[in-house]
């Protein structure tokens, strides 16, 4: 197996880093996947060239895998640069990238639309839902309930009950975790659907 330099020495801070995560000491990794103690010291101080070989044990024994063990640093898989999406009121940035965090989206909401929602027209989805409030204060209608939620404070609910946020008093942004149906109901609406 060839790799570049940097790459390589990734690799050994990555095997000796989850090495010390797990409170193992090199005696502790070898016997686990079945090289000498030396061999492994070599590797991770990189006064010996990584095989194949050797890393595929070496992941198995860490519970990794050797995708995971080998994948190459950039800064693309470290910055988001969102683009705005509006739609009814509310602009949206991805602030997650799709399929990192399974089952789950980031985003940041701004929400402009002031007019509360008649209580037959929330909308229900199956999951649950959370966000925080960044700046101004959102009305949250949960069935015939209506909550004010402000800056600072934080809101979690099941989506089964008919929902729907809007601002109260001005814009407010919110940073919200939607599972996959919240992503479905808040992110990709049609046309015909009411806002929630």
């Amino acid at each position: 197996m060839t790799q570049e330099p940097g790459l390589e020495n990734v690799i050994r801070q990555r095997i000796r880093s989850l090495r010390l995560a797990r409170g193992w000491s090199l005696d502790a990794l070898a016997a686990r996947c079945h090289l000498s103690p030396s061999t492994l010291s070599r590797i991770e101080t990189g006064h010996r060239r990584i095989a194949l070989d050797q890393l595929v044990p070496i992941a198995r024994a860490l519970d990794t895998t050797l995708d995971q063990l080998v994948e190459s640093p950039t800064d693309e898989d470290v910055v988001i640069r969102p683009e705005p999406q509006r739609h009814h009121g509310i602009t949206t940035w991805l602030l997650s990238r799709e399929g990192s965090l399974p089952g789950v989206t980031v985003a940041k909401m701004r929400i402009t639309d002031k007019t509360p929602i008649s209580v037959d027209q929330l909308g229900v989805h199956p999951g649950h839902e959370w966000f925080t409030v960044l700046s101004g204060t959102v009305r949250l209608q949960l069935g015939d309930r209506t909550i004010r939620v402000e800056a600072g404070q934080a809101a979690q609910f099941s989506t089964m009950t008919p929902h729907a946020f809007t601002a109260y008093g001005g814009p407010t942004e919110i940073l919200s975790i939607l599972d996959r149906d919240g992503q479905r109901a808040h992110l990709q609406p049609a046309d015909n659907q009411t806002r929630n």
